[in-house]
């Protein structure tokens, strides 16, 4: 089924003190996005970031979600680190309540968690450390969104505990053909029509051609793109021309229909 309404939420804030990832700066971005996850100080983001990236959240309408990663400045949390799966959760406990202060401090709530990088995808296959992520949200934010893969762990343990869920769809990443990003650290300078055309294609068919050239589908409410790709503004606009030339609406999460995202397991 084509879809009529879509949100699009980007990674914001990763930078840390003086230093900032991409070519693009957070506000150019801000105008362009309905969600934004903002980094929580373990991968990157720092105190001052937190506070001037949430606030710009909230001067433009958009949605204000955690990005809690690996605890890897370093490696920008996109390498594995062994945990078991109470210390991975109180990790994330850590960076959600930070984020979650400074969301309170300018009069917003916290509209969704989305785990980052190699914590997102140890999530999407550690249903130990999803289900306990969940009983975690279900005690303190049991209305937010989780944002996940479509078939993930992470999707199944939010289903179960009846956590609302989002399922993104990766507009700057390629796909495998079990549905899964294909996980890099550099994925160069894309061309932003194509990624538009991707895109596009997603929302009124539901499939996404894999790096072996087969179609899968892939069910998705949000679209997701980063801002430390490289041309990440340009990648926005085009996106966002691209769905409103095909006639589909950018909504907040928290905007759309709730029976959408409430799916029996």
């Amino acid at each position: 089924m084509a879809l009529e309404a879509v949100d699009i939420n980007c990674d914001l804030g990763e930078g840390f003190g003086r230093w900032r990832i991409g070519d693009t700066e957070d506000a150019a971005l801000m105008g362009l996005i309905s969600s934004a996850n903002i980094a929580t100080g373990f991968h990157a983001g720092d105190p001052n970031l937190m506070d001037r990236t949430v606030r710009m959240a909230v001067e433009h309408g958009v949605g204000i979600g955690a990005h809690p990663g690996y605890n890897d400045l370093k490696g920008f949390g996109r390498r594995r680190i062994d945990g078991t799966a109470r210390e991975l959760l109180n990790d994330i406990i850590y960076q959600v309540g930070a984020l979650r202060e400074f969301a309170r401090r300018h009069g917003a709530s916290l509209q969704h968690v989305k785990p980052h990088g190699a914590l997102y995808m140890e999530m999407a296959v550690n249903t130990e450390l999803s289900q306990l992520f969940m009983t975690y949200m279900q005690t303190v934010a049991p209305n937010a969104f989780v944002f996940c893969m479509s078939g993930s762990a992470t999707e199944t343990a939010a289903l179960e505990a009846g956590q609302p869920v989002i399922r993104e769809f990766y507009a700057d990443r390629d796909y495998d053909d079990s549905g899964s990003i294909v996980f890099t650290r550099d994925v160069g300078r894309p061309d932003p029509e194509a990624i538009a055309r991707k895109v596009v294609r997603a929302c009124k068919e539901g499939v996404v051609t894999t790096v072996t050239g087969t179609d899968i589908k892939v069910p998705f409410e949000s679209i997701c793109f980063h801002s430390d790709t490289l041309g990440a503004q340009e990648i926005g606009l085009a996106m966002r021309e691209g769905l409103k030339a095909a006639g589909i609406k950018i909504i907040p999460v928290s905007e759309l229909a709730k029976e959408t995202f409430r799916r029996s397991a």
